[in-house]
């Protein structure tokens, strides 16, 4: 985890936080200051940095007094601008919600994930992702390569000395999607097993035979953070493909409950192998 990253998301919790206890809007901020409103989004957002001459007018503005706090929050900022913000090099293929989201999942202790149709990008293949990105998305050769190369910058959070808790539930019918063919398939499949196989990783399936369940109304990560105060965070696409994120606790309680249902109601992680032999057997 990086610790601008961890920084930044600190600080723009804590500005929308203070905002929010003064009981003033994005808009009121705005002309205040004489902003754009966008500019008061973006900072809370965490799309852009703050710098020092603006966090203190916002603080003092929200009534913040104590010196303490004060030097906190401009430390933070302080580190939050050690570097680019995370995965800003692949602008060019992720939407601004998208990158926004990537550097949340860089930054959480635990990330929870419910996938119906494909392997979850933390867990593809570069082949996987070439041939299910390759399809019907218009990049060319150069787009697709960067879009690969980012699956494979998330995935080195597995390798960090103390990685996140990751627990994916999975419809069963994702083993038998072939993509790219048999033979990426085939190599798909193992690298699953292989993933799984770590300490902090479990997989499960959640079989045909289930029928309905709640986990169909859609797809969700669940993040949470290792600061007491950083909230939990949901992310989902709509049917359009907009990027929702939601941190509001009453929401992130109900998925996070939603995901504990569904994990009981998955097949236990170490049964998972058994499902992926069979989907083997089928190629």
């Amino acid at each position: 985890m990086s610790e601008a990253a961890t920084s930044r998301r600190q600080l723009h919790t804590e500005l929308l936080r203070l905002r929010l206890a003064a009981d003033l809007t994005q808009t009121e901020v705005a002309l205040a200051h004489e902003w754009s409103p966008s500019k008061v989004h973006r900072i809370e957002k965490g799309h852009v940095s703050v710098s020092k001459t603006d966090l203190l007018a916002l603080l003092e503005y929200y009534g913040v007094t104590d010196r303490e706090a004060i030097d906190s929050l401009l430390e933070l900022a302080r580190l939050s601008r050690n570097q680019p913000l995370p995965f800003a090099a692949y602008r060019d293929v992720f939407t601004p919600e998208i990158i926004r989201f990537l550097g949340y999942e860089a930054s959480a202790s635990r990330i929870g994930e419910i996938e119906l149709l494909v392997v979850p990008g933390l867990l593809q293949t570069p082949d996987y992702t070439r041939a299910l990105i390759g399809h019907g998305h218009g990049l060319d050769d150069s787009e697709l390569e960067k879009f690969v190369e980012s699956r494979l910058e998330r995935q080195r959070i597995l390798d960090r000395r103390e990685p996140p808790k990751l627990s994916f539930i999975l419809d069963e019918a994702i083993l038998s999607r072939v993509i790219g063919g048999n033979d990426v398939m085939k190599l798909q499949l193992r690298q699953l097993v292989e993933t799984a196989g770590r300490p902090n990783v479990e997989v499960r399936i959640l079989p045909l035979s289930l029928g309905a369940h709640a986990g169909l109304r859609g797809p969700f990560a669940l993040l949470e953070f290792p600061a007491d105060n950083d909230p939990d965070v949901v992310y989902m696409e709509n049917r359009r493909g907009d990027s929702i994120f939601q941190n509001d606790p009453a929401v992130t309680e109900i998925y996070s409950r939603l995901f504990s249902d569904l994990e009981e109601r998955a097949s236990p992680p170490d049964r998972f192998e058994l499902y992926v032999e069979r989907a083997l057997d089928r190629l």
